[in-house]
């Protein structure tokens, strides 16, 4: 199974000819590839898969996803316990 998950571009830059990205996922910044969405600007959303944005997004949509994530994430904890 295959994941990806949505942050918010907070700085776009080039390094080694490519367009990169510092992304922002609730508090945990790392850097991605926008090769698949040069359309992208800071402030945007973008869905990340192994270090690549493959798509954009909605506010909206990526916050209800991040909501999920973190329901499943505790629901897993619970059954840890």
């Amino acid at each position: 199974m295959c994941l990806a998950i949505p942050g918010k571009l907070t700085n776009i830059y080039q390094k080694d000819n490519l367009r990169m990205a510092k992304i922002d996922f609730g508090g945990i910044v790392k850097e991605i590839c926008l090769a698949y969405i040069p359309e992208a600007k800071i402030g945007d959303y973008a869905l990340i898969h192994v270090g690549f944005a493959i798509s954009l997004m909605d506010e909206e949509e990526a916050q209800e996803t991040l909501k999920l994530l973190q329901e499943v994430s505790n629901f897993e904890a619970e059954l840890n316990e």
